[in-house]
């Protein structure tokens, strides 16, 4: 796998999709620190998305990751990330990647998402729900061919 690095809010399920990714038991765990799951993921703190202070922690992470994953939550209303804020990882791939889809109840905060990571500076987006296997597979498919047509 390639590796990647994954910026969104707190709560937003980047710790869980981390696990989902490398295919280990869900189990719910505060992100207090930069860390690495496996050997290629790296989880942030949501911290340092919403606290422009860790921007320069969030540049200098990202030197080693392949793709950097933003990820948004469709049950979340509020947006942390700026226009163009890919412009911060020197022309790395992103993939936006909506998550909690599948106990999403309005499927216009997930479209709202979809612009809000279009504006952000993601290539594409990716929608995935943590009860099923659908947007995990498309997501690390992705991951693993983004930038090829």
């Amino acid at each position: 796998m390639k590796k990647i690095m994954m910026i969104g809010k707190i709560g937003c399920g980047k710790t869980t999709l981390s696990q989902r990714l490398l295919g280990e038991d869900i189990r719910y765990q505060k992100t207090q620190a930069i860390q690495v799951m496996g050997t290629d993921i790296v989880d942030t703190p949501g911290e340092y998305l919403e606290l422009k202070q860790y921007y320069n922690a969030l540049t200098v992470t990202a030197v080693d990751a392949d793709v950097i994953l933003f990820l948004f939550s469709a049950i979340d209303e509020q947006n942390a990330f700026s226009p163009r804020m890919s412009s911060m990882f020197g022309g790395k791939p992103i993939i936006g990647v909506i998550t909690k889809m599948d106990i999403c109840e309005s499927y216009e905060l997930a479209k709202a998402g979809q612009e809000i990571l279009k504006m952000a500076g993601a290539w594409e987006i990716v929608e995935v729900g943590f009860g099923d296997d659908t947007g995990i597979e498309k997501l690390l498919d992705r991951i693993e061919h983004i930038g090829e047509k």
